[in-house]
């Protein structure tokens, strides 16, 4: 109890950045659901300029978890069809970029300090660290996992920028390329967006894609446990006869 409490006392900005981060990105896609719902032919035949301002735009959303990746994957794909694709990627990065530098700001390393005044978290942390690549990719991998979130979770870990970004795009592209799929072949958007887990092969799609995130995530910090629990027991290990 004395933990959470101070946890919340030193870094209630922080949490409460990080709980927004769940929250908004419902309200937002139910927006845009309603202003794509009023007007269908908004994003269609957009040239090279517009086309361009989507991409910025949807990168801005995504990186304040406006926008889910998901939704904006879908939408792309079914407005813009395959020729889209580097620009949704390109949106994703500028995203994952925006956001790793506004959660450095936002945080300016406080929970970081504060895990490391509890030896075991911060060996954790430590070691989750090491572990970053695959970190990184495991977290992207899972639709159910919010983006912003993530990303916010992830700078404040301490992962290298480079490496952030670039397995941050590994990671996700084997969950966006479906969805895009799903966009490209979708003959109603707006249903598509609601449900996107609709048909035997999505529902099958999604539960592999979380179980793959789930498992390999419980693998990950088990091993950075463990790696913590060995490195603080063994000066204790050295002082005695």
């Amino acid at each position: 109890m004395a933990f959470l409490r101070a946890l919340f006392q030193k870094n209630f900005s922080t949490l409460l950045t990080m709980f927004l981060l769940v929250a908004v990105p419902l309200l937002g896609s139910s927006a845009v659901a309603a202003v794509l719902y009023r007007h269908q032919h908004l994003l269609e035949g957009l040239r090279w300029g517009p086309a361009l301002l989507y991409f910025a735009l949807t990168a801005v959303t995504m990186a304040f978890a406006l926008t889910p990746t998901t939704f904006v994957a879908i939408a792309t794909g079914y407005y813009f069809g395959w020729a889209g694709l580097p620009g949704m990627v390109a949106a994703y990065a500028v995203a994952a970029a925006i956001g790793y530098e506004l959660a450095l700001r936002l945080d300016h390393g406080k929970l970081r300090q504060f895990l490391h005044l509890f030896p075991k978290a911060g060996g954790v942390v430590d070691e989750l660290q090491t572990q970053s690549w695959s970190l990184i990719i495991l977290t992207r991998l899972s639709p159910v996992l919010p983006f912003a979130l993530m990303t916010f979770v992830l700078a404040m870990v301490g992962v290298p920028r480079r490496r952030f970004l670039a397995a941050s795009v590994a990671g996700m592209l084997p969950r966006s390329l479906f969805f895009y799929w799903l966009g490209t072949e979708a003959s109603d958007v707006l249903a598509l967006l609601r449900n996107p887990d609709q048909g035997a092969l999505s529902k099958l799609v999604l539960v592999g894609l979380v179980a793959a995130s789930l498992f390999g995530l419980f693998f990950v910090f088990n091993r950075a446990l463990k790696r913590s629990l060995q490195a603080n027991a063994a000066p204790d290990a050295k002082i005695l006869p």
